[in-house]
């Protein structure tokens, strides 16, 4: 797939430095790093697990860009607190993160609103298709969550209040460069217009969202930004460092250590729509995943993990990322709930 970026090269400087969202530092040591050479044995041992699976998934087909993506394909990296990054399997391919970008502005918002946030999203998981319009219209203009569509689309108006939209995705490229520690991310053109032109469902829920009152923007204003948010394309090297900071690793401020665990509660009970429950049983981890076949992990204290393959299941996860994710914990021990 021939992709055309839009580069931070034209966008004005990202207003967001580290330290001028949130400046309250974690205080808490990493744990003990697991020894590298074991690691890349169980990462690789994984690899070949996924390489002979059958049953991979399909991929997205309701975004016309990426049902051309070759679902043979699978990378898986770890990041750890003191900053290596072992990796193995299609790692360095760029792929779209899609839904992960909810992470990201949720983080910013949370930053730049607080609690205040929450009087215009919820913070219960859903049990229902992460586009359903029925729960929105049953239950009212706030959102179950930040990581449904409906939710993410709300927390994309509310950090538009303060920018342009091309300032808003300038400030969540540099804070994806500034946390992964790699400046060679940017935003699929493609993908853009591709889920622009058919993402027919988000306009629904936009429009019933403004005419709800929980949306201060014109709808196109925010989608056009939503859009393009998650289009961002990064490889699993690149994610898994970028999500060190939700291990308390970074020490750069960026967020406060509440922020944190906060959103990591969130990835755990919502961060993989109807089918969040299976995951924690399956993996016992906090995750957040994409339809674009990503998934980021999280080991509080000990590692950051991204791992991607196109191939989604009937909940929009990505099939072999889900069973890698838990063959991962499992070798590792990191379940939270040990």
């Amino acid at each position: 797939m021939k992709a055309k970026h839009l580069d931070q090269a034209n966008f004005p400087e990202s207003p967001f430095k580290p330290g001028e969202t949130d400046t309250h530092g974690s205080g808490r040591p990493p744990a003990h790093s697991p020894d590298l050479p074991s690691l890349q044995v169980v990462l690789d041992e994984i690899t070949s697990n996924m390489a002979s699976e059958v049953d991979r998934g399909q991929p997205a087909d309701f975004i016309p860009e990426l049902s051309q993506i070759d679902p043979g394909q699978f990378g898986i990296a770890v990041a750890l607190p003191s900053g290596e990054v072992v990796e193995s399997g299609d790692a360095r391919i760029p792929f779209s993160i899609q839904s992960i970008s909810k992470v990201i502005t949720l983080a910013i918002g949370l930053g730049r609103l607080g609690d205040g946030l929450w009087a215009r999203v919820g913070r219960e998981p859903s049990g229902l298709a992460f586009n359903s319009i029925l729960q929105l219209e049953q239950e009212g203009a706030c959102p179950r969550n930040p990581f449904v569509n409906a939710g993410a689309i709300v927390v994309t108006d509310a950090v538009l209040a303060r920018n342009e939209p091309r300032e808003f995705l300038a400030e969540i490229l540099q804070f994806l460069r500034t946390t992964s520690g790699h400046n060679d991310i940017f935003i699929n053109e493609d993908v853009a217009k591709s889920e622009a032109n058919n993402a027919h469902r988000n306009w629904a829920l936009a429009h019933m969202l403004k005419s709800r009152s929980n949306l201060f923007n014109e709808p196109a204003r925010v989608l056009g930004a939503y859009f393009h948010q998650c289009a961002i394309e990064m490889t699993c090297a690149q994610l898994a460092s970028a999500g060190r900071f939700l291990i308390n690793a970074n020490g750069t401020g960026l967020i406060s250590q509440d922020n944190v665990r906060h959103i990591n509660a969130l990835m755990m009970t919502c961060g993989h729509y109807d089918g969040s429950g299976e995951f924690a049983y399956r993996v016992g981890l906090p995750g957040k995943s994409g339809v674009g076949g990503g998934i980021l992990a999280l080991a509080p204290g000990r590692a950051a993990i991204a791992i991607w393959s196109p191939g989604l299941n009937k909940q929009g996860n990505s099939a072999l990322g889900t069973m890698a994710a838990e063959q991962l914990a499992r070798r590792m021990g990191w379940s939270v709930f040990l």
